[in-house]
C-alpha cells in the first residue's frame, strides 16, 4: 500500500523543519496542512517564515501552478498561496487539492508528507469527512449568518439533537461550525438517500510534536514578537489598502490579523493587540493538543528532549521500509 507520512501537533513545535529533514532523507515532498497559509499575500501573520523569517528569499512559486508551490532547501512544499484572501476556500477544496498532490507524488514514487497543525484538514485527508461533499447553502448562510451562537445551537438541536449533543464548548460557541452543522442537517433531511463517497486508502504513519505548555507559550510569544519585527502591521495595512475587508475576507477570522481590527479602527493600542494575539495563539495551541490528543494513532515526541529528531528518523525509517508487516 502507498505510504503517507503525517507530521502534526500544536503551533511552534517545528513541524515544517522536521518535514524538510525527513523529506530530504526519504525522497519526499511536503503538502502543507495549514488552513490559513493557503491564502496569498497573508505571509507574515500566518507564519510562512519557514526558514526563520526569510520567506521572501526562498519562495519559488511556479507561475503555471495554481495550487501554490514553494521550495525550501530543495524540498517542494505544496498548497501554500492557493487562493486570494477574499475567496471562499472549504475543506472540500483542500481535500481535492491534497489528494491530487498525493496521487501525483505516488506516481513519481515520492513520499508525501502531510505537515501542519490544522487537525480537521488532516483528518479529512486521512479518514475522510462524510459531509465534505455537501454543498454550501448561500441563501441559508445569508439568513442565519448574523445569529448569535446560542440561537444557532438551539436551531441545530431541533434539527439534529445527536450532533448538537456531541459538540464541545468550543464548538457551541463557534458560529462557523454551527452554521455548517445546520447546513448539513438540512441537506440530509432534504436528501435522505444521499451517501458519502468512498475514502482513498493509504499506509499512514502519524508523528506528533509536543512540548510542555509553559515552553510552548514561550515559543509562541517569541514567534509573535518575530512577526512584529518582520512587519506584520504593515502587511495588514497593505491588505486593507487593497480593499480586503474584515467582513469579506480571511482577515476577519485569521489569527495574527483579526486582532489588529480594533487597532486600525482606532479603538485599541498596539500593546493590546499584541496581548490579544498572544492569548489567542495560546488558546489555539490548547485546542490543537485537545484535538490531536484524541487520536491514538499519533506517536508523540517531546521537542525539549535531547535526540528526539533521531528517534523520529528511526521510527520513520522502520515504517518506510516495511512491506507486508516485515521490516527490511
Amino acid at each position: 500500500m502507498n505510504k503517507l507520512l503525517v507530521i502534526c501537533g500544536p503551533t511552534t513545535t517545528g513541524k515544517t523543519s522536521l518535514g524538510i529533514r525527513l523529506a530530504k532523507k526519504f525522497g519526499g515532498e511536503i503538502i502543507s496542512a495549514d488552513s490559513r497559509q493557503v491564502y496569498r499575500e497573508m505571509d507574515i501573520g500566518t507564519g510562512k517564515d519557514i526558514t526563520g523569517g526569510v520567506w521572501r528569499t526562498i519562495r519559488r512559486r511556479k507561475k503555471e501552478e495554481s495550487q501554490g508551490y514553494w521550495e525550501v532547501e530543495g524540498v517542494p512544499i505544496h498548497l501554500l498561496d492557493v487562493v486570494e484572501p477574499s475567496k471562499d476556500f472549504s475543506v472540500k477544496h483542500y481535500y481535492d487539492l491534497a489528494w491530487s498532490k498525493i496521487r501525483g507524488l505516488w506516481q513519481k514514487r515520492k513520499l508525501p508528507l502531510l505537515v501542519g497543525g490544522s487537525g480537521f484538514y488532516i483528518k479529512n485527508v486521512i479518514d475522510g469527512v462524510d459531509t465534505r461533499e455537501i454543498p454550501r447553502n448561500p441563501e441559508l448562510r445569508t439568513k442565519i449568518g448574523d445569529w448569535f451562537p446560542q440561537k444557532l445551537f438551539d436551531c441545530l438541536a431541533k434539527l439534529d439533537s445527536e450532533k448538537a449533543a456531541s459538540m464541545n464548548r468550543s464548538d457551541r460557541n463557534n458560529p462557523y461550525r454551527l452554521v455548517r452543522a445546520i447546513e448539513v442537517a438540512i441537506f440530509k433531511k432534504e436528501n435522505p438517500s444521499w451517501r458519502p463517497p468512498k475514502q482513498p486508502k493509504s499506509d499512514s504513519l502519524f508523528i506528533g510534536l509536543k512540548a510542555p505548555r509553559k515552553i510552548l507559550y514561550q515559543r509562541i510569544d517569541k514567534r509573535v514578537d518575530q512577526r512584529l519585527a518582520q512587519g506584520v502591521e504593515e502587511e495588514v495595512r497593505r491588505l486593507l489598502e487593497k480593499s480586503y475587508t474584515w467582513q469579506r475576507s480571511a482577515l476577519g477570522d485569521t489569527m495574527g490579523y483579526q486582532e489588529w481590527r480594533p487597532f486600525f479602527d482606532g479603538e485599541e493600542t498596539k500593546e493590546k493587540v499584541i496581548e490579544l494575539w498572544k492569548n489567542a495563539e495560546h488558546d489555539y495551541a490548547r485546542r490543537q493538543m485537545t484535538w490531536f490528543g484524541r487520536d491514538k494513532r499519533i506517536h508523540w515526541f517531546d521537542i525539549t528532549k535531547e535526540g528526539w529528531q533521531d528517534e523520529v528518523e528511526i521510527r520513520v525509517k522502520n515504517w518506510y521500509h516495511q512491506e507486508n508487516g516485515q521490516e527490511s
